[in-house]
């Protein structure tokens, strides 16, 4: 049985009065492809916010592992522990090569000249390589990330993520921008991803999320609270889901 990786227990957190998340409750399995979708305002980047220590709930608590509890851990604990997210605008550094960004994001190196310029481990080589292959950038390690187009910018920031070796991953809206043929890339990176991560998506685009589903579990998200859950089938068929957010 798969064990459970990240446990949101009764979580609330009020802005001004206004309820973002109210009372959730959700979990994620280790090796899991969980898809979060919702309207505007449902409160899906505020969950993101909380789990990566951005945003501190009121109440609650959102349980990591065992029994790590990461509403009392900084944003860098938090990612140490091996939380990963990559936000909707990929954040690369576009004067340096592939390759030299995967070098950046190394673990445990320390600033950007000792990441550049120290003497590379026949293992972090390999790690290298194998993340190249992974975001399907191999013909592309020696140019400039600033000419990569946008979804291969998004793959970039992915292998950054997976040079830290996260058990989570955190991906929000990542086909927004991409070509059809570059989203399909990316259900086929992301499915593959979950082989050996537990990965989170949140995205509006639900004939992505449709491509990556399948028999995966769909989270959707209304008034910061879970309105429903399950396969995307069942999703697709629930009154309350075409209600509020299908539209049919």
């Amino acid at each position: 049985m798969q064990e459970t990786i990240l446990y949101l227990d009764n979580v609330t957190v009020s802005f001004d009065g206004f309820k973002a998340i109210d009372n959730l409750s959700l979990y994620v399995k280790t090796n899991e492809l969980r898809c979060i979708i919702g309207p505007n305002g449902a409160g899906k980047t505020t969950m993101m916010d909380i789990i990566t220590g951005r945003t501190r709930p009121d109440t609650g608590k959102v349980i990591f592992g065992t029994n790590t509890d990461l509403t009392i851990l900084t944003e860098a604990e938090i990612a140490n522990l091996g939380i990963g997210r990559k936000f909707q605008k990929p954040t690369v550094f576009v004067n340096h090569t592939v390759t030299e960004n995967l070098t950046l994001a190394l673990e445990k190196q320390k600033s950007v000249f000792e990441n550049l310029f120290f003497k590379m481990s026949a293992k972090q080589f390999e790690k290298i390589e194998k993340v190249l292959e992974q975001i399907s950038l191999v013909s592309e390690r020696h140019d400039v990330a600033g000419e990569l187009s946008h979804g291969q910018k998004q793959w970039l920031e992915i292998g950054m993520l997976l040079m830290q070796n996260p058990k989570v991953l955190l991906v929000d809206e990542p086909v927004a921008g991409m070509t059809q043929q570059e989203s399909e890339n990316t259900a086929a990176l992301l499915t593959d991803l979950a082989k050996n991560h537990s990965v989170v998506v949140v995205e509006h685009d639900m004939n992505f999320v449709r491509s990556i589903a399948d028999k995966n579990k769909v989270t959707v998200l209304h008034q910061g609270a879970v309105l429903a859950e399950g396969t995307m089938e069942a999703i697709q068929k629930n009154k309350n889901v075409k209600e509020v957010y299908l539209g049919y």
